[in-house]
């Protein structure tokens, strides 16, 4: 290596200390033999490439309502979502950007003789943000929170399965199953479990203490979230930002202003209409991964006329999903099959026969059904997801040769959540999507789970529901998931629209390492992870 690359390689390194100029370091890149626009183009990934501490980073959401609650037995959408799982809590667990599961609260976790028995040992020395050391009693406490007869938590479902959970002194927990789950650890990553302190012998949630690497500050719900950073957080060097907030910002056209007026640092769901405008600013990144999370259109499958089976199949051939993809979500999107399993998860199928556009095959079965004609109502908005009026008004179109008539009904953005979605016979929705096919089934489409937003159950899918935990042989679990993901397309009232890529906007500003995509936002965790350049 000759003198003056090596000076060029020590200078990348003192580029993020601030102790070379942009001047100096092109300077040494032409003496080294490089251009200067090659120079400029090192310069910022030397500058981007170690993390910085300080700043006040603010997030623009797409989602928020009045009715949001720091209670994580809720969390519909990304306003709690982001500020209060991703940035001021924590799970035992956590996935990890490459999707392993990995220990967060937890240090280790191990099964006993089988996956039917989990345990796991606390973090030694992680404190809760007013200083409290975190025991078994906490984590307990948090866990049953979700749990009991009463419980309204979109986690009750996932937690069902748990026979007992008890403290082996004050740092270890272990988990009983009614039966084997080796996808357990997964399940004890769900944001909508974290660690909080016990108190009388309850999960303490309204006082907003957590352990995470933001400080609970101010709150509008509906509004914005401001957090402070956690000086005694658990995760060596992080956070980087001394402050967020993020500030619901629903219009998608606001939120792209905001972000190239600088009122903010990062937006999701950006404007897929206007992403060439984005683009073309210099001060903006597009930030675009692919991950688990998918658009669908609910029926309750106990409502007529959506409790006949020939209808929800007639309404799933009736629609063109490519010509959505391409004029809604310009490509930014895969053609969904009424299988809500991601091609990216383990045992994932496409499931047979496909349901594209056909109008002839939807006459057939609405003649089944006893019908020549349809007339429905799709309740939508755009809170839902980016797109989804646009999307439900070509579908109507679509739907016509089919002899069916579908009334779009455009409800109002606040407050769809708890309005419109679970309420209305069929309306739009979006999913994060979930890492394990056990983790998805649980939670939307097994009998009695809080958010089955189809109300769909079926003896065989819950059967086979059991058996798919506790299986360890990988072609037996593999023919299970296949078998459940056949029975949802085949009958679920699921209409799965598209898998969605995350498209979102970032200022120049901000930096990050890989971004995962197990949620949106960099798996949620964006304030803990990211950083100003």
């Amino acid at each position: 290596m000759s003198e003056n690359l090596e000076k060029l390689k020590l200078a990348e390194k003192l580029v993020s200390r601030g102790k070379v100029s942009r001047r100096q370091f092109v300077q040494l890149a032409i003496a080294a033999g490089f251009t200067a626009a090659a120079g400029e183009v090192m310069f910022v990934k030397a500058v981007r490439a170690e993390p910085k501490k300080g700043g006040s980073a603010k997030f623009g959401l797409a989602h928020g309502a009045t009715t949001d609650t720091l209670d994580p037995a809720g969390y519909p959408d990304t306003a709690t979502q982001f500020p209060f799982s991703g940035a001021m809590s924590n799970m035992l667990t956590e996935v990890d950007v490459d999707g392993s599961i990995v220990p967060d609260v937890a240090e280790s976790f191990e099964f006993g003789k089988d996956a039917g028995t989990w345990i796991f040992k606390i973090r030694k020395g992680i404190t809760f943000h007013d200083g409290k050391s975190v025991t078994a009693e906490d984590v307990i406490a948090s866990f049953q929170h979700h749990m009991g007869a009463d419980s309204k938590s979109a986690a009750k479902s996932l937690l069902t399965d748990i026979a007992e959970i008890k403290a082996d002194g004050t740092d270890t927990v272990v988990f009983t199953l009614k039966s084997p789950n080796a996808d357990f650890p997964y399940v004890t990553s769900d944001y909508h479990i974290p660690i909080m302190p016990a108190k009388d012998g309850k999960a303490d949630w309204q006082s907003g203490v957590r352990t995470g690497a933001f400080v609970f500050g101010e709150w509008e719900p509906g509004v914005r979230a401001f957090l402070k950073r956690n000086p005694n957080y658990h995760k060596d060097g992080k956070p980087y930002f001394d402050e967020v907030e993020f500030l619901t910002i629903a219009d998608v056209t606001a939120r792209s202003a905001a972000l190239t007026a600088g009122q903010v640092h990062w937006i999701s769901r950006a404007d897929l209409k206007t992403l060439n405008l984005l683009k073309r600013d210099p001060n903006v990144n597009i930030e675009e991964v692919t991950g688990l999370g998918h658009y669908t259109l609910p029926m309750h499958v106990n409502v007529a006329p959506f409790d006949n089976v020939d209808v929800r199949t007639a309404l799933k051939y009736a629609i063109n999903r490519q010509d959505i993809v391409d004029k809604v979500f310009l490509g930014h999107a895969k053609a969904g099959n009424d299988n809500p399993i991601a091609p990216a998860v383990k045992f994932s199928i496409d499931p047979e026969p496909k349901h594209t556009y056909d109008p002839e095959k939807a006459k057939f079965h609405l003649k089944k059904a006893g019908m020549e004609n349809l007339k429905v109502d799709l309740s939508v908005a755009d809170a839902a997801f980016n797109g989804a009026v646009d999307a439900a008004v070509l579908y109507q179109q679509h739907a016509k040769a089919a002899g069916i008539d579908i009334n779009v009904i455009r409800e109002p953005n606040d407050g769809y959540w708890d309005n419109v979605w679970l309420k209305k016979p069929w309306c739009a929705c979006y999913w994060s999507g979930r890492p394990t096919a056990d983790w998805m089934f649980t939670t939307t489409y097994s009998k009695g789970a809080a958010w089955n937003d189809t109300n769909w159950s079926h003896p065989r899918f819950e059967e086979l529901l059991v058996q798919g935990r506790a299986e360890t042989d990988e072609k037996k679990r593999a023919a299970i998931y296949a078998e459940m993901q056949q029975l949802l397309h085949d009958d679920g009232g699921a209409l799965v629209l598209v898998f969605n890529n995350y498209v979102d906007a970032a200022s120049k500003k901000l930096a990050h390492g890989k971004v995962a995509g197990n949620w949106e936002g960099d798996g949620l965790r964006i304030a803990e992870r990211w950083w100003f350049a």
